[in-house]
């Protein structure tokens, strides 16, 4: 099932100011919100959906990506936005967003206890290249990467933490001239998370987590070009404390290839014709991403011209069509002739036919080239 366009999602127009995108969602998380529709899966999923469009619409650097690639430059089907996965992971990103309109909880889900809710952590986002053939880049690919990655260590036990009883929160009472004023704050000891490392290994940080080598696969959406990014949830460094993970963020690498070179959606290739092959036409094979074709070219074929292969270029990253191949005709002029090789072409020097722009071609002409080059 396709996704629903991010703007449509939070009823705001491609031109609509951060503030009014902040302010759009936070109207439909609040509608949705699974307080206010306890065990109702549909709101929750529109309620994620929201979150997901927010989360891409509020960065500058991803709406742009966005905007220019479509849910595709987000990574495509294979994960790149890919969706919250979980309530938690919302509320650790956007619960300052709801601001009071749950009691004060945090925004977050509170499942009908009022109580603060403790910080859920994000992992670190993890930045790579991937390198990929003009083939690859046209078709799509699943790769296999190998990353090192942050993990929380085997074995490892939490305690809730004694500040804050494992709330996350502390909450202090002053007393002023206008009477006691009560205010909250993130716990100082746990940062906010509601729990205390017990026990961990040695080669655990602070943190309780290791780095350690592993292989993810990703899929690589068909269309994608030099210096896109592709976003990858979740397979990032792991989030401390049994937090939420980061993202995988993929720079795209172009290999040069050898023969073609890629313009937006189109490829080019230059086509060197010798100049017997331009006056009396032949039939030349073309390198393609698929492999090769054949095509005609006709006598009396001009240097600079261009032949158009359609459909042979690069498909859109977006799936909205496909580019051409675009074949330029560059006629080769020989640098060391023969004295026999002299002889015919100050034959053919004063000719009409050989003279720029001919207002008609005689087909004379044609028979002199064969009788002189076969």
């Amino acid at each position: 099932m396709s996704k629903r366009d991010y703007y449509e999602v939070l009823g705001v127009s491609k031109n609509a100011s951060a503030d009014e995108i902040k302010k759009a969602y936070r109207k439909l998380a609040i509608k949705y919100h699974p307080d206010k529709n306890p065990g109702d899966k549909a709101a929750e999923e529109k309620f994620k959906e929201a979150a997901e469009a927010y989360e891409v619409l509020s960065n500058p650097e991803k709406k742009q990506r966005y905007d220019q690639f479509g849910h595709a430059g987000m990574g495509g089907a294979a994960g790149g936005s890919g969706g919250f996965s979980n309530m938690e992971d919302i509320f650790s990103q956007f619960g300052d967003i709801f601001g009071d309109a749950f009691g004060g909880a945090f925004g977050g889900f509170s499942g009908g206890n009022t109580r603060q809710r403790e910080r859920v952590i994000k992992g670190t986002n993890l930045r790579i290249k991937v390198k990929l053939t003009l083939e690859e880049m046209a078709q799509g690919v699943d790769k296999k990467i190998k990353i090192n990655r942050l993990v929380n260590a085997d074995n490892i036990t939490f305690n809730t933490c004694k500040t804050c009883n494992g709330s996350g929160r502390i909450m202090r009472v002053t007393n002023t001239f206008l009477g006691q004023m009560q205010t909250t704050s993130t716990c100082p000891s746990c940062h906010g998370t509601g729990k205390t490392i017990g026990n961990k290994p040695k080669e655990a940080d602070e943190n309780g987590q290791i780095r350690r080598e592993e292989i993810v696969e990703i899929n690589i959406p068909a269309g994608v070009e030099d210096g896109m990014q592709l976003n990858f949830r979740g397979k990032g460094n792991a989030g401390p404390f049994n937090g939420v993970p980061g993202d995988l963020i993929v720079v795209i690498e172009e290999i040069p290839h050898p023969t073609l070179h890629r313009e937006g959606n189109h490829l080019t290739y230059n086509l060197h014709l010798s100049f017997p092959e331009a006056a009396l036409g032949t039939q030349v094979e073309i390198p393609t991403l698929e492999g090769s074709a054949k095509i005609k070219i006709e006598p009396g074929t001009q240097a600079g011209k261009i032949l158009r292969l359609k459909g042979k270029g690069f498909p859109s990253v977006n799936g909205y069509g496909r580019g051409d191949l675009l074949v330029n005709v560059n006629v080769w002029v020989p640098q060391n002739l023969t004295k026999e090789e002299q002889q015919i072409l100050e034959k053919l020097k004063y000719s009409a036919n050989f003279k720029p722009n001919p207002n008609k071609k005689d087909k004379s002409f044609f028979d002199k080239m064969r009788e002189y080059f076969e």
